[in-house]
């Protein structure tokens, strides 16, 4: 039976994609530095991944951290990353370009989206960039995508619950809107109740001290498990919507 919400765990490694299935997430993007925001992952983990699980395995399409402005290498770069990642088994890419002024690059992102299917594509925080969001939710649109991932234009998701609650109520299901950017466990059901959507985003690393030294590998994921399977819970409680379709 298809469960009436959706979380997506922003994963950077084999080992919480796994986690991600064993605890319950909906779909993961798989994405490598989050720390400057998310790049395009190493194709040798989207396999890993592809895999390794069931979930649906979204691959973040971001040639590079800074502004979401693409030269026309660029552009080609991701072109070639979209056909390497839908060989290698993705059920999705997560994807997004701006115009100099901020505004949605409508055309050049459509011509990525109609390049990428049939797989699912949702448009990512680029969005929150945008001075009107309004008029940027209308391009992304138009642009073809699935999915729109955002904050409400706020540096943290629950700061922007409010626009987020908006931009629902304007997309008429038009596209499925995704609540994520700082997502905390501790605010879950504030943030499900103030936006009303039903897709949620995050990556659920446990913030804490740090000395400037390499961490192991997987160390960050070492409370994951339990952290998913608990915004799962709350998830279950919290949401009354409809299915997403």
């Amino acid at each position: 039976m298809k469960k009436p919400f959706l979380f997506e765990l922003c994963a950077e490694t084999l080992e919480a994609v796994q986690i991600a299935q064993a605890h319950g997430a909906g779909r993961v993007e798989l994405c490598a530095r989050l720390d400057v925001g998310g790049v395009t992952p190493d194709l040798s983990l989207v396999k890993a991944c592809v895999q390794a699980v069931d979930l649906p395995v979204h691959v973040l399409i971001r040639p590079r951290a800074g502004n979401f402005v693409y030269s026309t290498d660029e552009f080609a770069r991701m072109e070639r990353e979209i056909a390497e990642v839908y060989a290698a088994g993705a059920a999705g890419v997560v994807l997004g370009a701006l115009q100099p002024d901020d505004r949605v690059d409508v055309g050049g992102t459509r011509r990525l989206i109609e390049l990428a299917r049939p797989m699912k594509v949702t448009f990512h925080r680029a969005f929150d960039e945008s001075a009107d969001l309004p008029e940027a939710l209308e391009d992304v649109i138009a642009t073809g995508a699935d999915c729109l991932l955002t904050s409400g234009g706020a540096d943290k998701v629950l700061a922007g619950a409010a626009r987020i609650a908006q931009l629902r109520r304007q997309a008429r299901g038009r596209i499925e809107i995704m609540a994520g950017g700082g997502l905390k466990l501790a605010t879950l059901t504030e943030l499900v109740e103030l936006t009303g959507v039903n897709a949620f985003h995050g990556s659920l690393k446990r913030t804490g001290a740090s000395n400037g030294e390499q961490k192991p590998v997987g160390a960050e994921w070492r409370h994951l498990g339990e952290d998913l399977a608990q915004a799962i819970r709350v998830l279950e409680t919290a949401v009354v919507s409809e299915p997403i379709g």
